[in-house]
């Protein structure tokens, strides 16, 4: 049949009419859309959830009494210590990264008490609201929003204090809203230098299981992490690992919550009291099978290949900007997350790309959370990229095909070669 022109109006018609012979050609505004089949969550966090998790929930409950959840709960516990690089003990609670962000800090902050928040992106604020919100008095050194933390500031600010009114340091590795990751062994070095015993307390919530952590040999006292990101199960779950410095700090406390109380969930004389009450069962389930996939792979190797598709996404928007608007939030790759990346495009673009990538081709990418301006009030100039978790080269590079196309039907200017140098990097690894 031979092809004829018409216009949208006429085909809506003949599809209506007569669905399995359509030979229009569209001559008007297009009514076509891409998004049938599998879509992909490119967002950081909640992250791409394996088949394999999704599995392992879709079960009746279990026994919460005796019996295999209780066996298989126990055996989380030395597992989840290796992905945090640590032989200390580990908490786990039912809720999210604000959650964990106020039990770490109940168990070792009283009212009254100083922290010190070194800011480097929107969780760092986070954290540090949470804290004014337990009665702690906050300090912050602000960094802005695209440089990493400088340690010698912060070690200056400790040396100032000669009453060592300053009980904690607050510490995001990876600040998700900025991509930038801070080096935690300087940090623990240039406090040392000080000779202050303040603890050091680092969110690891965007990073754990993507960008390298290692809590013993860094030095630090408190991590906290949670379960949607790098650790690729559902929301709903989260971890506090602490040692025996932390420990001894929660041994002083006047009080502390009994729900946020780490005590007994990191020693429990009884099942129930891991989790103050029931157990996150299908959770735990997912957990169980997601710590299996990181560790048959190796954690060297997960490291590795977050690293890999990271360059990939990094050589690609590198083109892009050579001849455009588009740019690397964090300047210097050696402070950028393996996990995240958050890209500057200006304000009139940043918001319609995203919507044609997920309206157009499936692809859903990351707002620009935190990076509002007084121009740009809903950081419409900001998206960012989740590469974390379940993720390979395949879906990073049909990633990066997708969002140079939204480039290209959007008419925002941009420099070529970029899937070309994507490919190459994962190509040389």
């Amino acid at each position: 049949m031979p092809i004829q022109s018409a216009s949208v109006e006429q085909v809506a018609i003949d599809v209506a009419q007569k669905p399995d012979r359509v030979p229009w050609r569209f001559t008007g505004a297009a009514i076509m859309k891409l998004t049938q089949g599998q879509t992909y969550l490119a967002i950081p966090g909640p992250s791409v959830m394996p088949e394999a998790v999704l599995r392992a929930m879709h079960r009746a409950a279990p026994n919460i009494y005796e019996g295999e959840l209780i066996e298989m709960t126990h055996g989380l516990l030395p597992d989840l210590k290796k992905i945090a690089g640590t032989r200390h003990d580990v908490a786990i609670y039912i809720g999210n990264g604000h959650a964990v962000w106020e039990a770490s800090l109940a168990n070792v902050i009283a009212e009254g008490d100083r922290v010190l928040m070194p800011a480097t992106g929107a969780f760092g604020h986070g954290w540090r609201e949470v804290a004014a919100g337990l009665g702690a008095e906050c300090e912050v050194i602000d960094f802005g929003r695209r440089c990493p933390m400088d340690p010698a500031k912060v070690a200056e600010a400790l040396a100032a204090d000669k009453s060592h009114s300053i009980k904690a340091v607050l510490a995001v590795h990876v600040d998700t809203s900025t991509s930038v990751r801070n080096d935690i062994a300087a940090l623990r070095a240039a406090i040392d230098a000080t000779g202050h015993p303040a603890l050091l307390m680092v969110d690891c919530i965007a990073s754990l299981g993507c960008d390298r952590f290692e809590m013993d040999a860094w030095g630090a006292d408190v991590m906290i992490a949670a379960s949607q990101k790098g650790l690729m199960v559902p929301p709903g779950m989260a971890f506090v690992f602490f040692n025996e410095k932390a420990a001894a700090r929660r041994a002083e406390m006047p009080r502390v919550s009994r729900y946020w109380d780490w005590a007994p969930r990191a020693n429990p004389e009884a099942y129930y009291q891991l989790f103050c009450g029931t157990a996150p069962t299908h959770h735990l389930y997912g957990l169980r099978a997601s710590l299996d996939m990181i560790l048959d792979e190796g954690l060297e190797q997960v490291w590795q290949r977050h690293d890999v598709l990271a360059r990939a996404i990094w050589a690609a928007c590198d083109a892009w900007s050579a001849e455009g608007p588009l740019e690397l939030n964090i300047a210097d790759e050696a402070h950028r997350s393996r996990a995240v990346t958050s890209l500057r495009i200006g304000k009139e673009h940043g918001t319609r790309l995203r919507r044609w990538c997920q309206d157009q081709a499936g692809v859903t990418l990351g707002i620009g959370l935190g990076m509002a301006t007084e121009d740009d009030p809903q950081s419409d100039g900001f998206f960012r990229f989740g590469h974390m978790g379940h993720v390979n080269a395949q879906m990073i590079m049909g990633l990066l095909a997708s969002v140079q196309t939204g480039l290209i039907a959007l008419d925002i200017p941009h420099g070529s070669g970029a899937i070309d140098a994507a490919a190459r990097v994962i190509a040389e690894a």
